[in-house]
This record gives C-alpha cells, sequence and structure tokens, in this order.
C-alpha cells in the first residue's frame, strides 16, 4: 500500500472525524496572518469549527478522544455500536414491561404499563457509555423525542429502571420520561456556550432551564460574575442564535432567549453530537483559520465577561486551574433538585454543600481548598479512553506527589507518618484516601471519590455527617472510638451531644448506626461499608431496607446482601413492595 503524505492522511482522517461527529461540523479554512493572541470570540455558533476542524493539526489527540466515552456521550442510534441487549430482553417492573428488540435493523422499546398507558418507541439516541446506556426515542405515532424508561448497566450486565441512579422516590409503574431536548442536549453534546448561560446572564428572573451555570449552587464568594459589557451587541449576538433555531424575535432579551431557546433548540442545531474538542476549548474557528489565534478556557466575545472570584485572578496559574475548573463545572455540578440533603448537613435549596452522587464532581471542587492550585485535568486526561486509567496507574507516592508539590512537608515518609498516623507505604496515609474519601455514590452502584477537597477532622464532616469519614476504612469501629482517636492524634475536641443526636449510642459500630438513623444517602454509604464487611450481623438491618422508598438505596442494601450471602439473594426489588416483603421472609427463613 502507497505511504500517505502527512496532509493526505490528516485529509483522510478529517473526512473520517467529520462522519464520526455529526451536527454543523465545518471543513478547516486557508490559515491567515495575523499577530499572535487568544481567539477574540468564543461563544456564538459561528464561532465554532467542529472537531473535524482539529483532526489536520491534531490526529493523534482527536483519533483517541472519537473513542473516548465522553465523545460518544450522545450517538445517533442509526449505526452507533449498542451493548444492551436488543434482542428481546425484557425489563419487568411491578408487572409492567419494557421490551428491547431490533426490527428491520432499527433499534425499539415497547413499554407496556397497566396502569400509565403502553407504546412502541424507535430508539433514535443513544446516550451514556461510561458506566450506562440511556436511550431517547420517538412514538410509533410520532411526537417529541422523549427519553425512554430503561437503563443498561455495564456493572451488573442488567436493565434497571432510568432514573434511579439518583435520588427519586418509588414509581407507580413505566411510562417514557421527559423531552430529550429539553433536559440532556445541553450537557451530552456541544452546544455554542452563549445558549448555555442565557439564565446566568438574565439573571434570578429566568425559570429553570437546562443551560443553568453552576454559580447559583455553590456560596457568594465562590460564584462568578457574567457581565454584560455592550447591551445592543447581546442583543445583535442574540437575535442571531434564535434566528439559526427558528425563532424569529426583534431585539430580544436574555430573558426571552432563555423561553425560546427551551422550546426550540434541537439536535441539528448543536455544534455537533456527542462532546466534540470545543464543549470545553470554547469555539476555535479563528483558531483554525489562523494558528497563531489561540483558544482559551475564557468565554470571550464583544458583549461579555466573565470574571471569577477571588483567589482565581490573583495569580496566572491560579487563573488557568479555575477556569478549567469552570469549564467541568457547566456539566459535572449535579444536585438533584427532588433531594434536599447535601454532605455538611446542607440543604439543595439553602446552604448547600457537597453533592452526594457522581456527575456533581466539578462543583465539589470548586467548594474546596484546592481549586485554584489543582485542576481536573491533573488527575483526569480528558483526551484518553479511560480519563482516571493513568491515574490509576501511578504508584502511590507518584498520586501524592499531585499534593505535595504545594503541601512540600508532607513529602518525607517521616513526615506523612506523623501527619496521617498510618504507615506511609498504606492506603491509609493516601492523600486522596483522607482528603477525598470514597463516600460518593456511583453509576454503577459502588462509592466514587468526594470531590470537595478538604480534611475527615473537619467539624461539619464529624458533627453534620453520617457516617464519620474514618469509618469508611473502619466501619466496624465505634463512634466513640473513632472520635476519641481522632482527637487524640490531631488535637481536636467533637461535641458529644452533636454526635448523639446523629448516632444515639455512641458505642454503636458506625456503619450499623448510620443504617438505623442516617438520611437516604448517609444510608447507602453506610449499606455499601456494611456489604464490603461480609458481616452476617448486618443481615437483619439490610433486609429491612429492601423496601426503603428511595430505589438508589434501596439497590444498595440489595448489593450489601448479595455480598454477605456470596451469591445473589433471590428478592427482586423491582417487584410490588408487598411481594419484595414476601420474598425477604422466605429468604430470611431458609438455612445460608
Amino acid at each position: 500500500m502507497a505511504r500517505l503524505s502527512r496532509r493526505a492522511t490528516s485529509l483522510v482522517l478529517a473526512a473520517l472525524v467529520a462522519a464520526a461527529c455529526g451536527g454543523a461540523t465545518r471543513a478547516p479554512e486557508r490559515p491567515s496572518a495575523s499577530a499572535p493572541g487568544e481567539v477574540s470570540s468564543n461563544v456564538v455558533f459561528s464561532d465554532y469549527a467542529g472537531t473535524q476542524a482539529c483532526a489536520p493539526c491534531h490526529a493523534d489527540r482527536v483519533a483517541s478522544w472519537l473513542r473516548s466515552p465522553m465523545h460518544n456521550m450522545t450517538r445517533d442510534a442509526d449505526g452507533a455500536d449498542v451493548r444492551a441487549p436488543f434482542d428481546g430482553t425484557t425489563f419487568t417492573f411491578k408487572g409492567d414491561t419494557a421490551k428491547l428488540e431490533t426490527i428491520g435493523g432499527a433499534r425499539f422499546v415497547t413499554v407496556s404499563s397497566k396502569k400509565l398507558g403502553s407504546a412502541k418507541y424507535r430508539v433514535t439516541r443513544v446516550i451514556g457509555g461510561h458506566y450506562r446506556e440511556d436511550f431517547a426515542g420517538i412514538a410509533e405515532g410520532g411526537g417529541d423525542e422523549v427519553v425512554l424508561p430503561v437503563s443498561w448497566v455495564f456493572a451488573t450486565q442488567s436493565l434497571r429502571y432510568k432514573g434511579y441512579s439518583v435520588m427519586v422516590k418509588e414509581r407507580v409503574g413505566l411510562r417514557a420520561g421527559p423531552v430529550w431536548n429539553q433536559t440532556c442536549i445541553f450537557c451530552h453534546n456541544t452546544p455554542p456556550y452563549l445558549s448555555t448561560v442565557l439564565g446566568a446572564i438574565a439573571g434570578p428572573a429566568a425559570k429553570a432551564y437546562q443551560g443553568e451555570v453552576v454559580d447559583p449552587l455553590l456560596p457568594k464568594e465562590k460564584r462568578a460574575a457574567f457581565e454584560v459589557t455592550d447591551d445592543a451587541a447581546l442583543s445583535r449576538a442574540l437575535e442571531g442564535e434564535l434566528s439559526r433555531i427558528g425563532v424569529k424575535r426583534k431585539s430580544p432579551s436574555a430573558l426571552d432567549a432563555v423561553t425560546a431557546t427551551r422550546r426550540a433548540f434541537r439536535r441539528e442545531h448543536l455544534v455537533e453530537v456527542g462532546i466534540g474538542c470545543e464543549a470545553c476549548h470554547l469555539g476555535s474557528a479563528e483558531h483554525v483559520r489562523d494558528p497563531k489565534k489561540l483558544p482559551t478556557f475564557e468565554p470571550k466575545s464583544a458583549f461579555l465577561t466573565v470574571r471569577l472570584p477571588p483567589p482565581a485572578n490573583e495569580a496566572k496559574g491560579a487563573l488557568r486551574a479555575a477556569r478549567i475548573n469552570r469549564i467541568c463545572a457547566r456539566c459535572h455540578q449535579v444536585l438533584f433538585s427532588g433531594y434536599e440533603p447535601t454532605w455538611e448537613g446542607g440543604s439543595r435549596h439553602g446552604v448547600a454543600g457537597g453533592s452526594h452522587i457522581n456527575s456533581g464532581e466539578a462543583r465539589d471542587m470548586l467548594l474546596g481548598a484546592c481549586t485554584s492550585k489543582l485542576s481536573c485535568v491533573e488527575c483526569h486526561e480528558p483526551h484518553a479512553d479511560g480519563a482516571t486509567a493513568a491515574l490509576q496507574r501511578l504508584g502511590a507516592a507518584q498520586q501524592d506527589a499531585l499534593c505535595t508539590r504545594c503541601h512540600e512537608r508532607y513529602a518525607a515518609a517521616d513526615a506523612l507518618r506523623a501527619h496521617a498516623h498510618h504507615d506511609p507505604a498504606g492506603e491509609g496515609a493516601r492523600c486522596l484516601s483522607c482528603h477525598m474519601p470514597k463516600k460518593n455514590l456511583s453509576l454503577d452502584g459502588g462509592m466514587t471519590r468526594y470531590h470537595r477537597i478538604g480534611s475527615p477532622t473537619d467539624p461539619p464532616r464529624v458533627l453534620l455527617d453520617r457516617p464519620v469519614e474514618c469509618a469508611l476504612c473502619h466501619a466496624d469501629r465505634s463512634v466513640e472510638s473513632l472520635v476519641s482517636t481522632m482527637e487524640a492524634w490531631w488535637k481536636r475536641a467533637y461535641d458529644r451531644e452533636a454526635l448523639r443526636k446523629l448516632y444515639g449510642d455512641l458505642e454503636q459500630p458506625v456503619a450499623l448506626a448510620t443504617a438505623d438513623r442516617g438520611k437516604p444517602h448517609e444510608q447507602a454509604v453506610a449499606f455499601h461499608l456494611l456489604g464490603a464487611s461480609r458481616s452476617k450481623a448486618a443481615i437483619p438491618a439490610l433486609a429491612r431496607h429492601l423496601t426503603h422508598p428511595y430505589p438508589l438505596v434501596r439497590g444498595y442494601a440489595k448489593r450489601a446482601l448479595d455480598a454477605i450471602a456470596g451469591a445473589p439473594v433471590p428478592v427482586d426489588i423491582d417487584a410490588d413492595e408487598a411481594e419484595i416483603e414476601a420474598q425477604t421472609r422466605r429468604w430470611l427463613a431458609a438455612p445460608h
């Protein structure tokens, strides 16, 4: 085979990328001479070039990116590589069913519900691909593109009711969910930046929509300021963006644009389907025309300035880290509004602490102390197929070096031993183990790291949250034993009355006390710990929660029992409550 020239190879790759990307991508233009500097505008649709324009110069990065779960966060169903079994497999929920099948090369989900009605949907979108696959589709009779009520979970190789990976209450039956282009489209694809910040520009009068930014969920001192610098220029930009999505509006306000965007923005209005390069790097058409004009993580336009709070604006390195973290927080900011409690004893609609669940990591990072020195990409290689694989391959000392480059006094083994009170070579002395503990509920039913960097000895974490974080490794220890040790080692003092309000008897094992008295998200952590301990003494406590009102928490109880039993417990937690209770009684009565 003849060897292609570099230019020819780039063109071939660009064509392949174009086929993979979909959406309104555009071919690169010939560079023009210009002075070095950053692009001047990167927020409206015309500022974007699409991933295919990056391939001629960044072939390896683009090729790796196209394989990544992040890029493939949304795929058009036709031609997509799908792992879920569309072979007649049927999911049953309280007597209702969802059947997945392939007919004439197309995928269908048929939902049959005694209470909520039945319909057959042609699958149009596959959403996700790291932990699970979700689906959107259109009913045979037509209508909106809606989110379908089943997910395929990779860890368990099974179907689950869509939405039960978050804190929602029990539902009465199977039915399709919200409209896809009004709920999922912005975070799982690449829209222009301006479309995603209309609510921040419009202010408090704007109704909730999928383009909300993270800042209302942050303390005031950590919020960015979205400052309109030219009202007329903003109005012209909004007029152009609305016209592009089919809405004719003369001199629209940001408030007008929120309503119109929610109603009219569709798949064809995206820069591209899935997460493209410019979802993070922002519009780069100017860079494509002139490579001397460099992309920037800072939103730039003639009408809008986004000012970050201190200390991000105090040093160049701090500003870069803060801007990267803000880019990630545009989507990784989840605090589900249907569930009030957060970590640190906070409330979703009050002073919100950290999120308890996967997908809030970047917002949690902004809450912590390291956000101006440490960016998400220090640990997560965004262009790689496995974003955290590189971090996981590092040795203990190399992982700790991410922290000790600033906290130099803990770099030496003796200093680390004195600080952590654990063997410097062991897991108990790892920076991440204590300062980013695994206590958040992950999308695969396990635990993932809590990204609000802080200390397990911080009073809010000890006195407002259960379980005390040292219990994540020492679940069998009593509350009093752990707290007394913390006080002795780190010269702290904790109010025993406040602890008794949380746990009751302080001589109880922390995990069991949390399982009994905790908030639902705290109980899920306790169930996971009890399962990991394989303690048969925990079986009665876990069995009581197989009818927990939050199905997500119910799932943690079931998996814990499976782990203790050494095999799946024969209880269908998707059955009616009476049937779950009957199955549980039969299992408890049987020898095991």
